[in-house]
């Protein structure tokens, strides 16, 4: 992303990277449903195209908000794991999900999760990122 930036302002910055609704699905993705393989995402219930997939994948390893290893278990799987930057998101996506939950005609029992972290307040967003952070979620 670097050099196609509008502006310095972080706001500005941060919708640069993660503005569009595919990179912040794929991020939910690997949050709420621990995916982390290329044909995981694919199955997502909004339908992304392989090659929408595959840019934006690549786009977040190239930002330092995901990571890409060989999968020990299959030698033509990766694996895509949240760095740091990636968990920090959590709170974004539990704001969104309460907020889309409240006043978007969505599934109430997918927005429950992000009501249930939110209602836990700082303390359960910083045990979910800690479990996001040792790999508890998503581990197969």
């Amino acid at each position: 992303m670097s050099g196609k930036e509008k502006s310095n302002c972080p706001i500005n910055l941060s919708l640069e990277l993660i503005g569009d609704r595919w990179t912040l699905l794929i991020i939910r993705d690997m949050v709420f449903a621990g995916k982390r393989h290329f044909r995981e995402f694919l199955q997502s219930d909004e339908g992304i195209s392989s090659r929408t997939l595959a840019d934006r994948l690549q786009i977040l390893q190239d930002e330092g908000i995901v990571t890409r290893h060989d999968d020990p278990s299959h030698k033509l799987k990766t694996i895509y794991r949240l760095t740091q930057a990636g968990i920090d998101l959590l709170p974004v996506l539990v704001s969104l999900g309460v907020w889309g939950k409240r006043y978007r005609a969505g599934d109430p029992e997918l927005g429950a999760v992000a009501e249930e972290l939110a209602a836990g307040g700082a303390e359960a967003i910083l045990r979910m990122k800690r479990e996001l952070a040792s790999g508890q979620i998503g581990a197969e």
